[in-house]
């Protein structure tokens, strides 16, 4: 039979360990980060691919989110970087007139992201593969600015299950708030990106989580279907999806779609908004 180890020989052995090393840096200044980190979830903020300097200016940034807050010059933006060779104003995307295409290139020329080659061509100075970055970027910022949220985007969660990087982390009033964001039309999202979203739900166990997608067609026609299946199929306790106003959705009380109709923040500060007052006390009468 195995000699059981006296008290004094346990206390030798565990003061004999060395500490263990430091796997986490100092508290992170963001504190939707350090709830990220509360979580020990080990979160890593990547460089986002945006079509312009990663430390741009306030003045042009600011002035770049009253643009980006343009459903129309959104899409313009996008189809012209969809175009890294060069791009034609009028070819960018078939829903801005060609006047209205022309006055955009001349907006990005004079913001400092675009630069006349020839003819009436015109070229981005940053090239990037996907206009998903700059919308991340664009919410991002506007929620630091406009509504006092501390904000991270792409970042990268270094534990099982946290593959992908998160859009839109943010945090205020003691609460997580998570954005799934997507830029490309509904007909082309598959139900993997719904189930994706839900697995980062399970892991963050925000506050409040957002799937939007920067669209003006309607959400009832395939996403909240879609979303509302897959939630159900995780098990989440939920009724009827409830349309809160022009295509925003309440899933749960928590979890919210939203699209871009007339104006993409404003969704978006609706559907935190309703979310924040669900969690408020209720008030005693």
């Amino acid at each position: 039979m195995r000699k059981r180890s006296s008290v004094a020989e346990l206390e030798r052995k565990a003061a004999s360990i060395a500490p263990p090393r430091p796997l986490l840096p100092a508290v992170p200044e963001k504190e939707a980060i350090a709830m990220l980190s509360r979580r020990l979830l080990h979160p890593e903020i990547t460089p986002r691919e945006v079509p312009f300097p990663q430390a741009i200016d306030d003045d042009p940034a600011d002035k770049l989110c009253e643009w980006l807050g343009h459903y129309a010059f959104r899409l313009f933006l996008r189809g012209a970087i969809q175009r890294s060779e060069g791009f034609l104003p009028a070819e960018t995307t078939r829903y801005v007139d060609k006047v209205q295409a022309m006055h955009y290139a001349e907006v990005l020329v004079s913001l400092g992201l675009a630069e006349k080659t020839s003819g009436l061509r015109y070229r981005l100075k940053w090239p990037v593969r996907n206009f998903g970055g700059t919308l991340e970027w664009y919410v991002g910022k506007e929620l630091e600015r406009r509504y006092g949220f501390s904000v991270a985007t792409g970042v990268k969660l270094h534990v099982r299950g946290g593959g992908g990087d998160l859009d839109v982390v943010a945090a205020a009033e003691g609460k997580l708030v998570y954005i799934e964001l997507k830029s490309s039309p509904p007909k082309n999202l598959a139900a993997n990106e719904m189930g994706a979203f839900c697995d980062r739900l399970i892991l963050l166990r925000p506050d409040v989580s957002l799937f939007v997608v920067d669209t003006a067609l309607r959400l009832s026609d395939k996403v909240v279907p879609m979303l509302t299946a897959e939630l159900r199929r995780r098990l989440f306790s939920m009724n009827k999806p409830v349309k809160i106003a022009a295509q925003l959705w309440a899933l749960t009380p928590h979890i919210y779609a939203v699209n871009g109709s007339r104006d993409l923040m404003d969704n978006i500060m609706k559907a935190i908004s309703a979310g924040l007052r669900v969690l408020s006390p209720s008030l005693n009468r």
